[in-house]
């Protein structure tokens, strides 16, 4: 994708694919849900999550998966009506652009 993804709409991506599941889900299968909509490093991903566990959006557990322990992320009751938000917000800012978008064709 050549727009740039700012920080706001990582945080609204990573709160999006961790909220599909409601135990939560680990830091690969994010890093595998988020590339279905965009190109993203697992160096880029981890600062997000950090973030994201900081603003009390997400919060962790871990559990033994095959006698390996896993650390999995959980949306928290902030975390969704931060995403709420950023949902709403995505469809006034995304109706906009593709307004314009479709006039200069």
């Amino acid at each position: 994708m050549i727009f740039n993804t700012g920080a706001a709409l990582l945080d609204a991506i990573v709160l999006a694919a961790v909220s599909r599941n409601q135990k939560g889900t680990y830091g690969y299968k994010i890093t595998q849900d988020v590339r279905e909509v965009i190109d993203i490093s697992e160096s880029t991903l981890y600062p997000v999550l950090r973030r994201l566990l900081k603003e009390e959006c997400l919060e962790i557990y871990d559990m033994a998966v095959d006698g390996r322990n896993r650390r999995y992320y959980k949306i928290t009751e902030k975390g969704r009506v931060q995403l709420n938000l950023y949902q709403g917000e995505w469809t006034i800012y995304s109706t906009k652009i593709s307004k314009i978008l479709e006039v200069a064709s």
